[in-house]
């Protein structure tokens, strides 16, 4: 890894209605970079949001079943390849992280594993080989065809 190590890439946030959430976030003029079933991703700056239903995203966590409340979030770290999702949680373990999902191929044809932090805050750590990252770690959604 030759990028910051202190970075968010992608933000998620879980929601009980996805239409309706993104009826919220294009009336404040954001425009989806894309979506898929289940999911909308906005560009930010160096980051993105992702909106990704409640009930899925606990699934996705290894935590299917659990009440992910109002502040349902997984802050997320990407990286180039799936040896570096695996010594970054390594790391976090090490660093006194709980693992809630250790690292695997997913759904989606990415490889990721997710984590608490010691307040409990969920991270997730992917490798998405759809989304390339930039020299310094950034991340910058392919532009809609």
């Amino acid at each position: 890894m030759n990028y910051p190590r202190q970075r968010i890439t992608l933000i998620t946030l879980g929601v009980d209605d996805l239409d309706r959430a993104k009826t919220f976030y294009k009336g404040l003029g954001w425009v989806p970079a894309e979506e898929v079933e289940g999911m909308a991703c906005f560009q930010l700056h160096g980051q993105a949001l992702m909106l990704f239903g409640r009930a899925e995203l606990a699934k996705d966590q290894g935590r299917e079943g659990a009440h992910l409340g109002t502040g349902a979030v997984t802050l997320c770290q990407n990286f180039d390849s799936r040896a570096d999702v695996d010594a970054a949680f390594a790391e976090a373990l090490a660093a006194g992280a709980s693992s809630l999902k250790a690292p695997e191929a997913v759904f989606w044809g990415g490889y990721s594993g997710y984590y608490t932090d010691p307040d409990g805050h969920v991270w997730e750590v992917a490798h998405n080989p759809f989304w390339p990252l930039a020299a310094d770690g950034s991340l910058t959604l392919p532009a809609p065809e």
